[in-house]
């Protein structure tokens, strides 16, 4: 029962977390603060891009919630680049890492281009990334005033020996599977750079 107004003496005491040590593997629940920011000619739409108004940058704003283990239920926090204006690297390492949640969330092997995995690393929009679920590996960088924090930054999939490892220790968590259809997205992309691959899909969501 909750105490007197003013009187905090029977209050709980505030829970402090260490960091969660650098490569633990941990099945997460990844949702999209966000941003407001569209710009349909690269694909963004659905208003879940974040834009930097002093650099320019464009990111998603990512939450990744634990989902079992020691950790369960710890939040962890990162962005993941869409634009630098310092050049492409930052946004290749979004799509790289987007493309590890999608190969880790439907169990999918990284060297596996077989058609139907070439359709499930498509997605419509970003609506798709919002409540994925995948194996992910800790990281620890620092924060904006040059403290250590947890990070995640890397995907884990089935081909590697930390997939194999999370098993083998009682890991629960196993992949969904599968692709959305068109139908299933809430919030599909505008298109504009088409491929003959995937013709009116945007170059991001190759």
């Amino acid at each position: 029962m909750t105490g007197a107004w003013n009187d905090y003496n029977d209050a709980e005491s505030q829970n402090s977390y260490d960091l969660i040590p650098k490569g633990t593997i941990v099945p997460v629940r990844m949702t999209l603060k966000p941003g407001g920011y569209d710009d349909p000619s690269q694909g963004w739409t659905g208003g879940y891009a974040t834009r930097n108004e002093t650099t320019g940058s464009v990111y998603l704003n990512a939450e990744f919630v634990i989902l079992e283990g020691t950790h369960a239920r710890r939040k962890v926090w990162s962005l993941i680049g869409l634009l630098s204006l310092k050049g492409p690297e930052w946004g290749n390492m979004g799509r790289s890492f987007v493309r590890g949640i999608l190969n880790s969330a439907r169990g999918l092997s990284d060297k596996d281009n077989s058609p139907q995995a070439q359709t499930a690393r498509r997605i419509n929009g970003f609506a798709d990334l919002d409540g994925i679920e995948f194996l992910a590996k800790i990281d620890v960088g620092k924060d904006a005033n040059g403290d250590a924090k947890n990070e995640i930054r890397f995907a884990v999939t089935p081909d590697s020996k930390d997939w194999k490892g999370f098993q083998e220790n009682g890991g629960l968590w196993r992949p969904a599977g599968g692709a959305p259809t068109a139908s299933s997205s809430s919030a599909p992309a505008t298109p504009a750079s088409p491929s003959a691959a995937n013709p009116g899909r945007p170059a991001w969501a190759q």
